[in-house]
Parts: structure tokens; sequence; C-alpha cells
């Protein structure tokens, strides 16, 4: 689950999105998908003209706002119909992303996950209904191309990559000794004492191996993530509302189901109770933590932003909104061991190094990934144990950064895909990128 841009839109979402069952669930996609190029923002008109036409808005109160194909808009335009908290990039210079083309990139073919089908980069690119995507090798851009909304100076919504980069600043917290992830989450936060938290440690927090009974089951009209996205002002509370109107008051009303530690399951909660851990330990907003541990290090050229609830409390799980070349910076600093392109130490490198080792596969193969078998989770990253030693922070509707240490290569994505699950990307989207890892390695 990620958050999302429209209040009054996220229940027509679900809805539209009720084939899937959870934001990185192995559903099936559509046997039809919508035609990527009828869809586009172009062909639709959206909020085109001065002012638009009425057919055309997207607008804050409007129950559509947050349906695809209006989505290929709104993920590009989140600040527009959303309260936000900025993350300043600092004063200083960009670091450098220097260009050095290649030809052969759309060139690059693969099989589709579960079937015979040869594909090619570039159909991959328009059949996942990419939004942006850059490719780096060795640090220098060899591809980068946008579409629809998305332009190289404007932010789109990050979705549950936003995950990884709480979890990135749980691990640094770690290594300068401010937050001991084996300690119980309640040494951070007294008040989660009598919640699924109150037995758990921050190390399972930050593994997702959390036993707490919360749904994200978008077909299910009674499941947890509809109370968690009232709380955080993402759907209409309601004149007669009584429930936890903040993303703290919900968290401190989950349960415990099952034992903590004996399996990987995938619940944006674990990132807000971490978001929460960070605040506490870091003693200011998330926003302002991750400006001070990682933006201004890695030379972003412009201002992150996250999504806030109704007191201004950021989205740990999904709300995080940059640019795609930032987003680049940051993968590439992950790659080079925490070293960022402008040459700064941004990231302690034994934090980069015990992401990249992973978690216990074991109790990942539990959660039934069909299509990421020898996988594992580790600080709220996803890492392939695949002979290239990769290793991904991923988001519904198609948001990625793919590390390929072997390679030398990072790719980042944003994208618009009609299906919430990586379902509807993992079959196109991991083999072609794993295909453009072996193009740059060759001679």
């Amino acid at each position: 689950m990620s958050l999302f841009f429209n209040r009054t839109a996220l229940a027509a979402a679900f809805t539209l999105l009720a084939v899937n069952t959870c934001s990185n669930a192995q559903t099936p996609a559509p046997a039809v998908p919508p035609d990527p190029a009828a869809t586009s923002v172009e062909a639709m008109g959206w909020m085109q003209g001065f002012p638009p036409p009425p057919d055309k808005l997207i607008t804050f109160d409007d129950p559509a706002g947050g349906v695809f194909p209006r989505t290929r808009w709104s993920f590009s335009h989140v600040r527009e119909t959303m309260p936000t908290a900025n993350v300043w990039r600092g004063s200083g210079a960009a670091s450098p992303l220097p260009s050095a083309p290649r030809s052969d990139i759309e060139a690059a073919t693969f099989k589709s996950l579960g079937s015979d089908e040869t594909v090619s980069f570039a159909q991959m690119i328009t059949r996942t209904y990419t939004d942006g995507i850059l490719v780096l090798h060795r640090g220098r851009v060899v591809y980068e191309k946008y579409f629809g909304a998305l332009t190289p100076e404007r932010p789109h919504i990050a979705m549950s990559v936003t995950k990884s980069f709480v979890g990135t600043l749980a691990a640094i917290l770690a290594h300068e000794g401010k937050l001991d992830p084996s300690a119980p989450v309640t040494t951070y936060l007294p008040e989660l004492e009598d919640t699924a938290y109150g037995d758990a440690t921050v190390r399972q927090v930050m593994d997702m191996t959390i036993g707490v009974h919360y749904s994200e089951n978008y077909a299910d009209p009674k499941a947890e993530i509809w109370d968690y996205a009232r709380a955080g002002g993402m759907l209409a509370q309601g004149p007669d509302y009584a429930g936890p109107k903040s993303f703290y008051d919900f968290l401190a009303t989950l349960k415990k189901e099952g034992a903590h530690d004996a399996a990987f399951a995938y619940k944006t909660v674990n990132a807000e109770v971490l978001a929460w851990i960070l605040r506490r330990v870091g003693n200011q907003p998330l926003a302002d933590l991750l400006s001070e541990k990682i933006w201004r290090r890695i030379g972003a050229e412009q201002d992150a932003y996250f999504m806030v609830d109704r007191i201004g409390t950021e989205s740990g799980g999904g709300g995080l909104n940059t640019v795609l070349r930032d987003l680049a910076r940051f993968g590439e600093t992950m790659r080079n061991g925490g070293r960022a392109p402008n040459g700064q130490q941004a990231i302690p490198k034994a934090v980069v190094e015990d992401i990249a080792r992973g978690g216990d596969p074991a109790k990942f193969a539990k959660a039934g990934y069909a299509l990421l078998p020898g996988w594992s989770y580790r600080n709220m990253w996803w890492v392939t144990h695949n002979p290239h030693g990769a290793y991904m922070a991923r988001g519904i509707h198609g948001q990625s950064i793919y590390v390929d240490p072997k390679a030398e290569m990072v790719i980042v994505r944003y994208a618009a895909h009609p299906v919430a699950a990586n379902a509807g990307n993992d079959p196109l989207t991991l083999p072609a990128f794993q295909a453009v890892a072996e193009a740059l390695m060759r001679p």
C-alpha cells in the first residue's frame, strides 16, 4: 500500500483495482490491459487548457481523480491535490550526472516471465505505462526518457519506494548509535505497549516480520487498509466519523496476529511505525531528517516532498515525491557503497553492505511471492540474491529503483500502471532490467 493523492478518490481507485490483493502481491493482471497510447495524458487531454474543460478536470474532491487513466496525470501532480511537507535539497550544487547515451538500450530483448514471448526494452516501456525511466551505467546516464505528464523537473509519487528511504534512515541512525535495532519498539514508542508492537523489536519492524492484524486486501471493504486511509485523511472521514484521526492514532489500534519473526509479511503500517520511531529518535519531522541525512548529501537537484495527514505527519509508507534524476542519484549512491555522485560519503558503507546482503530468504519464501523466488527483505529493501547481487526499492503501479552492483548499473522508473500490484509490472520489468544489465556488461 502507498499513500494516495486524492482523499475521496481512494474508494473509486480501490474498486477499480480490486483484482489486487496487496501492494506487492503476485496476483494476475487483467487479461486485456488498457491501451497505453489511447489512455495517455495527451490522448485523454487531462487538465489541458486555461481553464480545462469540465470533463477533463482532475480535482481534490473528484471521486474519479485517483482512477486510471487520470492517474497518468495525477501521479505527477500530487502537490496540487494534497497537503505536503517539503524535503529541502540544501544550498549546494547538484551532483553531476554526466550523459553518455547508448543507442542499443531499447533494442535489448528478453523473455517475459511465465511465457515464451520475446519483448524489447522499448516495448516494456510502453506496455507498463512508464512515466519516466533512467538508466545509469558507471555513473553516466546512458538512457533517459519521459512520457505523459512527467518532465525532468517535475516530482512524481514514489509510492512504496518511500519505505526504502525510511529503512535506510533507520539503518543510518543505528550505525550512528542513536537507534538500537534489537531494542523493543516500546523503548522508543511506549504508546504502542498495548498493541501488536508491544512485544516486537525494531529489527522485526525494519524487516517486516511483524505479526499484526492488518489487511491490505483492496477487494475487502472491511480490510484495515480502509481504516488506515481514513485516519490518514486519504478518505473522507464524514461528519459522524469517530475513529482514529491521524497516523499516530491509527497505529495505536493495531492488535497482534500470529508470531513475530516467523515470516516476512509486507504491511505498510510497519513503515509507519518505523517512521514514528525515526521522528522520536531524531527529534524532528521525517522530512527534515531525510533532508539532513540523505537528500542534501547526495546533491539532489530538486526538493522532494511528502504527503501528510491532517496534523502534518508524513507518510513513511508511500508519500514521498521526487524527480526521477534525484531518484537516480540515490540509487547511484547505494551502488557506490554510500558514496554520492558528488564524491561525498553520504551513507555509511556498512549500511549499504548490510542492505545488499539481504535478509532471510526462508522467512521471505513463506509470503508466497511466486515471481520472486530466493529473494529476501532487509531494511525495507527487496533483495534478489541473484548472481549480480541486485536489490530493489519497489512501489505499486510500477515505481522502482533497481541497483545491480555487478553490472555497475542503476535503473529508476516511475509509472502509472492501471494494476496496483507489482504482478502487473514484474513479468516485463524484472527481465528487462536484467537484459539491460547484460547488454551493458558486454564489451
